[in-house]
């Protein structure tokens, strides 16, 4: 489809632009501009693509998204290159990732080549808004809600699809350093045949509670439980898990249902195994990950997503006390995984994949 595009009337100006990328931290510094396309089952589905200024969207109070919960989302990363470029990493996966969380909340697909094409005219529109800092990067939010006016309990037939892009630095305040995490005892993220697999709001919702239950504990992030026995480790609230071994094994849990498929999870899974590590998805249980800390067996464990990439996690709280994986501090594998990676995602380093894609 042709994107139609919409002058802004009052672009920010470029003074004001420097000085809120010289330090954006993470999720704050908004670019100017955004992507619509509306989708009417009525009408044909997909309509014209719009690109025009970042503005608020009307709504009606009988919207379906706020009372049915149609809601899904993707995050993904710009990133520049040396030569002044921008690229994206992997974005074909995010798309089939949208489209999956899209069939298990009842709601349309969108075409990939749509998908792409949308984040592309958001990233060349606010290529400005690129921070020089280190571990800058544009993030992009493409999502979509049921906008249909009803109520009733069915799959609404109007929806909306937006992305929007945050100038952003590193994801933690502090860079990269290790983690603290608290062991969630009595919620659960996820459960089997609910919708852990999908990026919709409502897991997310769901872990704040916990996730500030972790913060008083003097913690970073809160890790989950499974739902059934309460004693395999699934994932954090935002990002998935690696144990690393001292035997050259490494395990991640396997994709169930109730974990997200993570993109960077996939790359890394790829990555060590290229360092001729033994990567295995299976059940991985707390008391496991206790002991193998405690005895030696484990050297790292590793947390990654696409905002925070790849962190250490040093240490593991519980209302049981408390053990350190390794020294507690950055780790090898870590260290090496998260350059490689970025490495690659800024094209310093040979993509042998074909995970990059220049804007």
């Amino acid at each position: 489809m042709k994107f139609t595009k919409l002058p802004h009337p009052s672009p920010t100006p470029d003074d004001v632009r420097a000085a809120a990328i010289a330090d954006p931290g993470f999720g704050k510094v908004f670019t100017d501009h955004m992507v619509t396309i509306d989708y009417d089952e009525a009408k044909g589905g997909w309509q014209t693509p719009v690109i025009g200024p970042r503005q608020a969207i009307p709504l009606d109070p009988a919207a379906s998204v706020l009372h049915y919960a149609q809601e899904i989302f993707e995050g993904m990363k710009a990133f520049p290159h040396a030569d002044g470029g921008l690229a994206l990493f992997r974005p074909e996966a995010n798309a089939r990732r949208f489209n999956a969380s899209a069939r298990r909340m009842a709601m349309p697909e969108i075409p990939e080549d749509l998908f792409l094409a949308a984040v592309r005219e958001a990233v060349n529109a606010d290529a400005d808004w690129m921070p020089q800092v280190e571990g800058g990067s544009l993030y992009i939010r493409p999502f979509m809600f049921a906008s249909e006016a009803f109520l009733g309990v069915r799959p609404a037939k109007q929806y909306k699809f937006v992305v929007i892009l945050v100038s952003s630095g590193n994801y933690f305040k502090n860079g990269v350093n290790p983690v603290k995490i608290w062991v969630s005892q009595d919620y659960v993220r996820a459960a089997p045949g609910g919708t852990g697999a999908a990026k919709t709001g409502g897991n997310y919702a769901a872990s704040l509670v916990p996730q500030a239950e972790a913060i008083t504990h003097g913690c970073d992030q809160v890790v989950f439980l499974d739902a059934v026995e309460h004693k395999w480790v699934e994932e954090l609230g935002g990002m998935n898990l690696f144990f690393i071994r001292a035997d050259g094994s490494v395990i991640t849990p396997q994709l169930t249902g109730t974990i997200l498929p993570g993109i960077t999870r996939d790359s890394l899974i790829a990555m060590l195994r290229e360092e001729g590590l033994d990567v295995r998805e299976e059940p991985y249980s707390i008391s496991q990950w206790r002991e193998e800390a405690e005895n030696g067996t484990l050297l790292e464990t590793l947390a990654c997503g696409t905002a925070a990439v790849v962190t250490p996690v040093g240490t593991v709280a519980s209302p049981a006390g408390e053990f350190t994986i390794g020294t507690g501090g950055i780790g090898q594998m870590a260290t090496k995984m998260r350059e490689r990676l970025v490495d690659l995602q800024h094209g310093r380093l040979e993509d042998k994949h074909g995970w990059v894609m220049r804007v």
